[in-house]
């Protein structure tokens, strides 16, 4: 991993000072959202997220990860309170204003988390009887781009943590986002579930967001000595040429250990192989970033149109 101004205490304890990198990521041109999605469980959802996150907080950029799981395991990564405080269901049934339920992430300064909780799991049984139900989180998101932009602390990077399902909070989270973000496993079953969930995106990109794109596909739990990781990663590169990251994750232990000392794997062992791997596919998320409002279409949240 790169340099870092100040660095991590031992392996597994907590985390003291701030970790940026050395050299600073590329702002994007534009607010990128992603909802990172794959109704498959297992795959690596709230992993990649929190820690391409985390990756991409440590390179100066202004990143906001939304836990849209009820199993709140994004918000145990980041260490933050979720049992007991409002988070997004509260949101989403409009009993608080988003703005209450940030919570910054210790350790980061550009990183702040807004945490589910037991709640949320009702969320699917109580969206249905409201109107624009599927439209709940972008409404909310919108209202909260344009604060932080009045406020000058616009956000470079919003990623939503979707459920492994596709439900109605996963129809949130492609409803509000620009781009779509999926984690797919080098394993057997790890193809069969796509076609689902591209007819989904397909779905929610007709009728409900017609800015939304497919932008960035990330190989997970990579085993290069088998030949059936290879094999998958062979068959997405062909398929998927220009949206796949072709940095994979490795299968490792650290990463797998971090959340139970609520910490990514960036400050867990920030040299271990999958955190250089995620500081590596977060680099080049950021590189793409550069020429964003160019080749995807953003949304300005602030006029509420296309850009």
């Amino acid at each position: 991993m790169e340099d870092s101004r100040e660095t991590s205490q031992t392996v597994g304890r907590p985390v003291i000072g701030v970790r940026r990198l050395k050299e600073a990521m590329a702002k994007p041109r534009a607010l990128r959202i992603f909802s990172v999605s794959n109704q498959k469980g297992g795959v690596g959802k709230t992993t990649t997220t929190v820690n391409i996150a985390a990756a991409l907080a440590m390179g100066g950029l202004r990143t906001l990860v939304i836990d849209l799981d009820p199993q709140g395991n994004a918000s145990t990564a980041l260490g933050v309170e979720h049992q007991k405080n409002e988070g997004i269901y509260e949101v989403l049934m409009g009993s608080t204003s988003i703005a209450s339920v940030v919570q910054k992430v210790a350790g980061f300064p550009h990183l702040e988390c807004i945490s589910s909780n037991t709640a949320l799991a009702q969320a699917e049984i109580n969206l249905v009887g409201m109107v624009a139900r599927e439209l709940r989180l972008k409404e909310s998101l919108q209202e909260l781009v344009e604060i932080r932009q009045a406020q000058g602390e616009g956000y470079d990077y919003i990623l939503i943590d979707c459920p492994p399902s596709l439900g109605l909070l996963t129809v949130n989270a492609l409803a509000a986002a620009q781009e779509l973000l999926i984690p797919i496993q080098c394993e057997y079953y790890a193809l069969e579930g796509l076609t689902q969930l591209l007819e989904t995106y397909s779905i929610v990109k007709k009728r409900l967001n017609a800015d939304l794109k497919l932008s960035t596909i990330v190989l997970t739990m990579f085993d290069g000595r088998t030949r059936l990781a290879n094999d998958v990663a062979a068959s997405v590169r062909t398929h998927f040429p220009t949206e796949l990251i072709d940095i994979p994750i490795p299968r490792a232990v650290r990463i797998s250990e971090a959340p139970s000392y609520g910490q990514t794997v960036m400050t867990y062992d920030p040299v271990s192989p999958g955190a250089i791997a995620y500081m590596q596919v977060a680099r080049e998320i950021a590189e793409r970033g550069k020429a964003f409002d160019s080749n995807v279409v953003s949304i300005n949240y602030k006029k509420g149109e296309s850009a």
